[in-house]
């Protein structure tokens, strides 16, 4: 059964299929039943009572599949919804492709989305600890983070200071190379919006940009397990939203996708600008991974990365992608997007 909770049922009836699915006054004291999964239409709910109506809807999908029927275009960053639990989202461009919705669509969200655990938060003052699989994540490296002092914020950094990083590797690249369709000036022109986006998404887990060669980006993250799992929400975030920002933020009419990759290790440090040809293995396995291993349109994990990195909300989108220079790697899952992207 599918329940959806709407101000106004039309045109909504002739979209759906006309079995199993129950249309609810969206005024009316909201109850999910035996619903297999249930939507929330957003399209004429008022600007002003939408937050607390989609908490209200939320609450009442606790536990439960839930989806976003949003007619008009309304939300802007669509990959936040699935980050807070949504399994679905139906645009106006999925509306206005199809006259009838078919029912192996709903059949492939429940399949997709499963119910997960929220991410197992650290005990306290221990950023090490955590509730699930025995107290290690799913890359059981057995490396530990530093104490949350350590890392003094990088205005206070000295040129010298040796201590580990999250290591962030950042690119753009297009299903036919972007240097073989596109010359140097609006190359230049596209990674500067590149890495504008990138500093914008990177900030929410202190994020440094610290390499910058023109083609591709290397940014440096604290030691801290919320910067590793805002750095990878991030990444997510891009490239789920890749379509749009190639199009519409960089003028590319070319297919392309991120490229993303993270490794851990310890760095010498130097400014910004003042990186010179840092020797480094870390540095240097990064680079490796960024450029030689990754795909567009994924996140590719190193074996090396402390085991509360990525948090357990996040580890099924995850999937080993073998070995490469000795090391173990993950890499996400490929996002299917509304149309043939990439």
């Amino acid at each position: 059964m599918i329940y959806i909770f709407t101000k106004k049922e039309t045109p909504l009836k002739t979209i759906f299929p006309a079995k199993g699915v129950s249309f609810v006054d969206l005024q009316a004291q909201p109850s999910i039943g035996n619903a297999d999964i249930s939507y929330i239409d957003i399209s004429n709910v008022p600007e002003a009572e939408l937050k607390k109506t989609m908490t209200q809807f939320k609450n009442t999908c606790r536990d439960a599949h839930w989806g976003i029927i949003d007619q008009k275009g309304i939300v802007k960053d669509i990959a936040a919804l699935f980050f807070d639990g949504a399994s679905d989202y139906i645009g106006p461009g999925v509306l206005k492709a199809s006259d009838v919705i078919e029912p192996k669509r709903f059949k492939s969200v429940l399949q997709w989305r499963k119910i997960e655990p929220s991410a197992a938060a650290p005990a306290e003052g221990d950023e090490n600890s955590v509730k699930s699989d025995g107290g290690k994540g799913f890359i059981h490296s057995g490396t530990k983070l530093p104490s949350a002092s350590s890392f003094p914020g990088w205005k206070k950094m000295t040129t010298g200071k040796t201590m580990p990083f999250y290591l962030l590797y950042c690119a753009l690249q297009g299903k036919i190379s972007l240097d073989s369709r596109l010359n140097d000036k609006t190359l230049n022109i596209i990674h500067k919006r590149f890495l504008s986006l990138l500093s914008a998404y990177m900030d929410a887990g202190d994020g440094l940009l610290w390499m910058n060669t023109g083609r591709d980006c290397l940014f440096l993250f604290p030691p801290r397990a919320k910067c590793a799992e805002a750095a990878i929400k991030a990444c997510l975030r891009m490239i789920v939203s890749a379509p749009l920002y190639v199009l519409e933020t960089f003028g590319v009419t070319i297919p392309a996708n991120f490229i993303f990759a993270m490794h851990y290790g310890t760095v010498s440090y130097k400014p910004p600008g003042k990186t010179g040809t840092v020797v480094s293995d870390a540095v240097n396995s990064i680079f490796h991974l960024g450029a030689k291993k990754s795909e567009p349109g994924r996140l590719t994990i190193s074996g090396e990365l402390p085991d509360v990195s990525v948090p357990a909300s996040l580890q099924d989108l995850f999937v080993p992608a073998g070995e490469y220079e000795g090391r173990k790697i993950w890499h996400t899952k490929k996002f299917n997007y509304a149309k043939p992207w990439y």
